[in-house]
């Protein structure tokens, strides 16, 4: 199914994951700067540093996925979606597993927190099943459907939340699209170039074969924070994408 991300040129969709220390951060900020568009701060940053790297990136001119994976009752995720949308992250998440009301409330957080700060509402997205996960790893969490379908399942529910789309592995990713329909949000981590370890993940695909099932973002990590030349391997794979 086309999708209607398909018009923004391929290298500003993918999303470059800073799971590092602060200095390291700036440091490959630095050195992308004006040639990505986008960064993801995650878990290890943010808890670190707080709302400030955020601000500090957005003063780059970059755009920032903050990737905190709320999970809590609705009341938490809402309060913490408004602190998001406040301190001007463009994308974040939380859990699907947390339910309907759950994401609803993330996306009221979102939308008020915009409204007040004066800025444009993040798009709000829901993780289904990280993409470490294997099929065994899942069923040993208890879940009794097969991996595909608890996606399926999970992003269901998202779309019946009102939230902007989902955080999937690219392998689910063309069925996603169908589900979600064509102005969904599908961020597809869990993406290696040809020939790179897989490292922690099990569920992945290349760039170009994730944006060919219908990702309409990508998060690419040690590929190029590890990479001798960080910025080769950004361009080695927004040439890869062209």
């Amino acid at each position: 199914m086309v999708n209607s991300f398909e018009d923004i040129p391929a290298r500003d969709r993918v999303i470059v994951a800073l799971d590092c220390g602060i200095e390291e951060a700036f440091d490959l900020a630095d050195q992308l700067q004006g040639k990505a568009t986008w960064m993801k701060v995650g878990m290890t940053l943010f808890y670190a540093n707080g709302p400030a790297i955020v601000y500090a990136l957005k003063e780059r001119g970059f755009k920032v996925f903050l990737d905190l994976k709320f999970h809590d009752i609705p009341h938490q995720v809402e309060g913490a979606a408004y602190a998001a949308a406040g301190s001007g992250a463009d994308m974040l998440t939380m859990h699907t597993v947390g339910g309907t009301a759950m994401m609803e409330a993330g996306q009221r957080g979102a939308e008020e927190g915009a409204a007040e700060y004066g800025g444009d509402v993040p798009a709000t997205l829901g993780i289904t099943v990280l993409t470490s996960m294997s099929p065994e790893a899942l069923a040993a969490t208890g879940v009794a459907r097969p991996l595909p379908e608890q996606v399926a399942a999970l992003a269901a529910q998202a779309k019946e939340a009102g939230i902007s789309g989902v955080v999937a592995s690219p392998q689910e990713a063309a069925r996603l699209r169908e589900i979600l329909g064509p102005d969904a949000y599908i961020v597809t981590p869990g993406v290696r170039p040809a020939g790179a370890a897989k490292g922690d993940q099990s569920r992945v695909a290349t760039p170009a074969q994730a944006f060919a099932n219908g990702a309409s973002h990508i998060v690419v990590g040690r590929p190029i924070t590890e990479a001798p030349d960080p910025v080769a391997a950004f361009e080695a794979i927004a040439a890869e994408l062209e």
